[in-house]
Formats: C-alpha cells, sequence, structure tokens
C-alpha cells in the first residue's frame, strides 16, 4: 500500500514550507470579508499562516496577505485576525 501524500503549503509570514495540517488558512469570503479558517472549509480564497502570531504579524506587515487574497486590510481587520489568532493559541495551549 502506498503512503498517503501529505499536502504542503507555504506559510505567508515565514515562507517556509509546512504539512497544511500545520498551518491556519486565512481566507477572503466571496463577499470580500476576511477571516481566519482554523477547519479550512470556508468558501473563497484562501492563504495559509503559521499557527504563530508572530508569522500573522509579518505577513501583514510585508502586505504578503493582501497580495495572496487580491484584498486590502484595514487595520481592524488586521487587529481582528491578531486577536483570533492569539485565542486560538491559547485555546490549544489550554488543549
Amino acid at each position: 500500500m502506498k503512503p498517503r501524500k501529505i499536502p504542503l503549503r507555504m506559510c505567508v509570514g515565514c515562507r517556509e514550507m509546512k504539512e497544511k495540517r500545520e498551518l491556519i488558512r486565512v481566507v477572503r469570503s466571496p463577499e470580500g470579508e476576511v477571516s481566519l479558517d482554523p477547519i479550512g472549509k470556508k468558501p473563497g480564497r484562501g492563504a495559509y499562516v503559521c499557527r504563530d502570531a508572530a508569522c500573522l504579524k509579518r505577513a501583514i506587515r510585508q502586505k504578503q496577505l493582501e497580495r495572496q487574497l487580491d484584498v486590502s486590510l484595514s487595520e481592524a481587520v488586521a487587529a481582528a485576525l491578531s486577536a483570533e489568532m492569539d485565542r486560538l493559541s491559547a485555546e490549544e495551549a489550554h488543549g
């Protein structure tokens, strides 16, 4: 039996290739709303970042998310993404 191929994606923050399940998808919905998609099933254009607030902040600062999602991020949206990432990291830390 052939081993299953593990899907790899590139983090838009640190530009490293990692396993898809290690990353969090940031998605722009068809309505233009940008949000984190921890399950990875939301419809829309997606980009991947490490489960690390520093990578998300770098991706926002270097405008990589804007480029990948073809959208301009407001300060409020960027702050909401950072807050959501912090919340998800805290949840994972507590199990």
